[in-house]
């Protein structure tokens, strides 16, 4: 499940995925960037990055990682100026795949005794939920982590007019967590809490303060304290009103609306890349890690990892893979080969990350897109190609370790 789901006017410049059409390219972002160790014939995980690449993606990079080891296949440029390649392990926005680390926190939190996740909002935020319908004492921080609470989502207040100008004149301007969480309320709230399914990035500023009141620290320091420190993901970083990301990276771009050229975006748009629901910048190799773990019980305790995996359905969308639910901070996915994978997704200008694990951690796969698309149709194309990519992955290493061969 990808992605910062912007709502109204948003959408459709900014639908879940990655890049433009490729015709405009330069032609290094054309031709596929083989590996040392690459065949003559390119593996199906190659061909599947060139299809990625082939949807209009400037450059990729695909991670795997299983019980035989770990795999990097990358495509198209990481600089549209030097034809540069995409780093092999650069650093990445993660986007909303910060989601899952804060859950996890508020989850480890659970364990401890210290909240539960029947706990209503106004208990720990006492008055902050409140106006035009909404109400944090009817609002428990379950449904904040499982996206059912109903309440608008900011993201539209700080990205009305999705475009170039925009960007550039508002990527520098901050807000605090109760701001963001103030613009959200000018709005009523989309459903009665608990009734339905729909995305919102105020809810995890809301987990982000939760945290806060909970533990007296930020979640920020938990997430390092809890997470980074104990799992040694020394590449995963929260970066605060750092809008640059560490070197080595990729260049991302934005295309903006149909037909209109390429933005550089690699400098974050803080409006909506610095709080609780999507700041973290990582590594395909740390996002990798992170979520094997959190699938072998490293993190949580077995009854709080089968609460963040009670899922509901998530609403039919052209950009999201059939029979996907959504669980605490953590996504399921069917997988054509039966059964499924566990990740999130996260995305935002000019860049995406999908992560995927199999329910017992030992296959992960992360695939990091550094361009987005104008369009709402080149952009399903992309997931698409992208959630392809991952399937194939999957099976074809459980297929490797069952003895059989796929494509």
């Amino acid at each position: 499940m990808a992605g910062r789901r912007l709502p109204g006017r948003a959408t459709a410049a900014l639908l879940s995925a990655a890049t433009l059409l490729l015709a405009g390219l330069a032609p290094a972002a054309r031709a596929g960037t083989p590996e040392p160790t690459a065949q003559a014939s390119p593996s199906r995980l190659q061909r599947d990055a060139d299809a990625v690449r082939d949807a209009g993606v400037t450059g990729v990079v695909v991670r795997l990682t299983t019980d035989r080891g770990t795999r990097t296949v990358r495509s198209g440029t990481g600089d549209l100026s030097t034809g540069a390649p995409v780093p092999r392990d650069g650093y990445v926005r993660i986007g909303s795949n910060t989601k899952t680390f804060v859950a996890t926190v508020v989850l480890q939190l659970v364990g401890e005794g210290r909240l539960s996740l029947d706990d209503t909002v106004d208990g720990w935020l006492p008055g902050v939920v409140r106006g035009h319908g909404n109400d944090g004492r009817r609002i428990t921080v379950r449904q904040l982590l499982q996206h059912t609470s109903g309440l608008p989502d900011y993201v539209g207040e700080v990205a009305p007019h999705p475009s170039a100008a925009e960007y550039h004149r508002d990527r520098w301007t901050t807000y605090s967590s109760a701001r963001r969480v103030a613009l959200a309320l000018r709005h009523p709230p989309a459903f009665a809490p608990g009734t339905r399914w729909q995305y919102s990035n105020t809810n995890y500023v809301l987990a982000g303060m939760v945290i806060r009141a909970v533990t007296g620290r930020s979640w920020e320091h938990e997430v390092r304290s809890r997470i980074l420190r104990p799992l040694h993901l020394a590449h995963t970083v929260a970066p605060g009103d750092d809008p640059y990301l560490p070197r080595p990276h990729a260049t991302d771009y934005q295309q903006f609306a149909p037909g209109a050229p390429l933005i550089d975006t690699t400098v974050a748009y803080l409006p909506f890349d610095g709080d609780a629901d999507g700041a973290l910048i990582s590594s395909t190799a740390d996002t990798n890690a992170f979520f094997a773990a959190l699938a072998r019980g490293r993190l949580l305790a077995p009854a709080q990892l089968a609460e963040m995996r009670r899922a509901v359905a998530v609403p039919d969308d052209p950009g999201t893979p059939p029979g996907s639910r959504y669980g605490l901070g953590l996504s399921w996915t069917p997988l054509t080969c039966g059964g499924g994978y566990w990740g999130h997704g996260g995305d935002g200008y000019g860049y995406m990350v999908w992560p995927a694990s199999t329910p017992d951690g030992r296959t992960t796969v992360t695939v990091s897109l550094h361009s987005r698309p104008g369009d709402p149709d080149t952009a399903v194309r992309q997931i698409r190609a992208t959630t392809g990519l991952i399937d194939h992955a999957l099976c074809d290493a459980r297929d490797a370790a069952n003895g059989s061969v796929r494509g």
